[in-house]
Formats: structure tokens, C-alpha cells, sequence
């Protein structure tokens, strides 16, 4: 049993390959180097939902050094896994009152995302007497955090504002990277370069591109990038064959198979009408374990499949909390105990996650508690310990 995991006999286990993490992580790098940047590593919501210690252990052995979450409470349990001085963590979604101390405490730098967390921050420098580092988010597009044009011109006239302040980066988010062809990501890289020529020069650097900013061009990357969801595999853009190298793979043994024939149907709602003689299989997979419920919800732009062997098989029926169904019909080598892959190269998560009408951040970051996980490549030795 895998100390990351309370579930020694699940028929379903989860296949996370860190060498091909580490390997994608180190892709970016190079994409960044040959423009004159370096890379960063997002780990937010556990690793994206593969286990932020096996993964930012096998980053961190990759070469990176500085890290990003969402949450303080994800960036204090980052620095316990990797506390060497040399690690740069940061929490991005802003300084909330109180945390101050918590962050100096544990070597975190907050992500500052308007004038008021700017002033809380410097009145805590102030007060400890130290220039304790911080990030600067400024808004181009995504109006979300990050200081609004209005305050990014107040800060622009009054820079003293951040006195005493270590600005390690300063950081915007592009809003539609994963389509080249779209208007704004150029927009967005001249408001950027326009903003950081009339704000202080940060320690660090300037940090625009996300993981489809990786592959934009020269112009958007800037110093540095900050790439999340290719380290994991997922596509980062609309165009052409996906560059990174598959990460998981979701694994599922048949537990059962049924004959069923016209007028049967499948699942709840009776929502798949069988048409003829059909072999139906049922995994233990289901939307409590992050396979979405929508994925056979109803029409969709692309049928949802798996695959026994290299045979395609189709999901049928609604999927439900524990249980999904499967035509195995045209698959000879379907038999219980049979493994079937529901996430693997054969079928990545970008095209299942077509299939359920989301994204592969969506799929990634629902992936249950219950499967059985498994670590493999070199960089798994030592880096699952403590994965829990």
C-alpha cells in the first residue's frame, strides 16, 4: 500500500509518470531559455490534483525554483515539503488581513493585488524593519484581482508606495492564450510592457505568459513564464498535436458485463437506448471520483470513449456516482477483471474533457480520493513520500 493512499483494493487505480512531469516542466524551460526567460512551476490545488508533494518534489529535482500557488494555506504546505532556502514560493490569490505574519513565518511571498494590500504589506515591512518580498499583480484584461488601470496609474504617480517593499515580480494573466490567433493576447503584451516601463523594476523579473503564453512567441515571455497545466500534460493551445508528454493514466478493471438487446436501456433516466445485441461493461469510475457526470449527460461534440487494449470502446449511458458503462461489443478482449484505460495516451484528457464540455484543468483537478495512485518513472524514488 502507498503511504499516499487509504485505498490498498481499489479496482481503479491512477498512473501519475513524474519523468514525463519533469520532462514537460523541462520543455517550457528551454522554450523560455531561447527567448532569454526562465521557468516558474504552478502547484496549485495539489499538484493539480496529482499530489503536491510527489510533484513538487519531482520539479524540484528538475531543476525548478520557484513555485506558485493559489492559497496560503497550499503555499505553507508547500514549504514544509521543500524548505530549502533557495525555493521561492509564492500565494497568488492576494493578501488577506492577518496573514502577515504567516508569511514572513514561513519564507512565502504574497501576491499583491490592489493598493490596500499594498499599503497592509508596507505598513508591515515597516513595522519588522525588513523588506520582506512580494509580488505585484496588475489587471490587462481578465478582471479578476490584480490592480485595476485606475490603480495602476496612482501606483505609477506614486511609486513610493512601495518603499520597503522586495517586489520579486510583477505579474498579469493572459485571458485567451490557448487560441494564438485571438486579438487580445497582443493587446495584453503591449498594455503589459507599457505598465512594467512605468512601475519599479522587480527583483525577479516580469511574468506574463501561463502555459499557452509559453508558445505565443518571443514577446510574450518576457523574463519569465509561469506555465501550470502542460506540466501535466494538457494541451496549452488550440493548434496542431499536443507538445507535452501524457502525465496520467486512469485505469479501471471491468467489474461486470452484461448482454442486453432491444428495447433495453442503460443507466439512469433510461437515457441510452440499446439498439442491438450489446455487451455492456461497468467500471468502477464515477462522478464522485471526478469523471464527470456531463460526459454522458447528453449530445455532446465528441463521444466520450476508453480502451481495452488499443480497441475504442464508447461510454454509454449517464454516468453515475461510483459506476460508468461501456459498449464492449466490438471488443473480444473485454472479460471481468479486464483493465480498461479511461485516461491514457489513447485517450488524453483534452479529448475527454471535450467529451464532458469542459477543460482539461476541470478533469485533472476533480480526479478522486478513491483511486489507488501509483507513482512511476526515476523521479518518483523519494518523491511520493509523505504524498499525502
Amino acid at each position: 500500500m502507498n503511504a499516499d493512499h487509504p485505498f490498498p483494493h481499489s479496482p481503479t487505480e491512477l498512473v501519475i509518470d513524474l519523468d514525463a512531469l519533469a520532462d514537460n516542466w523541462r520543455l517550457l524551460r528551454d522554450r523560455a531559455a531561447a527567448g532569454g526567460a526562465f521557468a516558474t512551476a504552478v502547484v496549485k490545488a495539489d499538484g493539480y490534483g496529482l499530489g503536491i508533494a510527489p510533484v513538487a518534489r519531482a520539479l524540484h529535482q528538475a531543476g525548478c525554483r520557484s513555485f506558485f500557488t493559489a492559497h496560503l494555506d497550499e503555499a505553507i504546505r508547500l514549504r514544509a515539503i521543500l524548505p530549502d532556502a533557495g525555493v521561492e514560493i509564492s500565494a497568488m490569490n492576494g493578501l488577506t488581513p492577518g496573514d502577515e505574519e504567516a508569511y514572513r513565518e514561513h519564507r512565502l511571498a504574497p501576491t499583491l493585488n490592489d493598493l490596500g494590500q499594498i499599503e497592509r504589506w508596507r505598513a508591515f515591512c515597516r513595522t519588522e524593519e525588513t523588506a520582506h518580498a512580494a509580488n505585484l499583480h496588475v489587471d490587462t484584461g481578465m478582471c479578476r484581482l490584480g490592480l485595476p488601470w485606475q490603480e495602476v496609474d496612482r501606483l505609477a504617480e506614486e511609486p513610493e508606495r512601495l518603499d520597503g517593499v522586495a517586489l520579486s515580480y510583477l505579474m498579469s494573466h493572459l485571458v485567451n492564450a490557448d487560441d494564438p490567433a485571438a486579438p487580445i493576447n497582443r493587446r495584453q503584451r503591449q498594455d503589459f510592457a507599457a505598465i512594467c516601463a512605468r512601475l519599479p523594476t522587480p527583483m525577479r523579473g516580469r511574468m506574463l505568459a501561463n502555459s499557452s503564453g509559453c508558445f505565443l512567441g518571443r514577446d510574450w515571455l518576457f523574463d519569465c513564464v509561469r506555465p501550470g497545466v502542460a506540466i501535466y500534460g494538457g494541451a496549452p493551445n488550440e493548434d496542431g498535436p499536443n507538445p507535452m508528454k501524457p502525465v496520467i493514466s486512469l485505469r479501471a478493471k471491468i467489474l461486470q458485463i452484461r448482454d442486453v438487446d432491444a428495447p433495453q436501456t442503460v443507466g439512469y433516466g433510461a437515457a441510452h437506448r440499446v439498439e442491438r445485441p450489446t455487451r455492456v461493461a461497468t467500471v468502477a469510475v464515477g462522478y464522485a471520483d471526478g469523471y464527470l457526470r456531463s460526459i454522458g449527460a447528453g449530445p455532446v461534440p465528441t463521444q466520450a470513449v476508453a480502451h481495452v487494449g488499443r480497441q475504442e470502446v464508447p461510454v454509454i449511458g449517464r454516468v453515475s456516482m461510483d459506476l460508468t458503462t461501456l459498449d464492449v461489443t466490438d471488443a473480444p478482449d473485454a472479460a471481468v477483471g479486464a483493465p480498461v484505460e479511461m485516461i491514457g495516451p489513447l485517450n488524453p484528457i483534452d479529448r475527454l474533457a471535450e467529451a464532458a464540455g469542459t477543460i482539461g484543468y476541470e478533469i485533472l483537478t476533480s480526479l478522486g480520493a478513491r483511486y489507488r495512485r501509483r507513482y512511476v518513472g526515476r523521479a518518483a524514488e523519494g518523491a511520493a513520500e509523505g504524498a499525502a
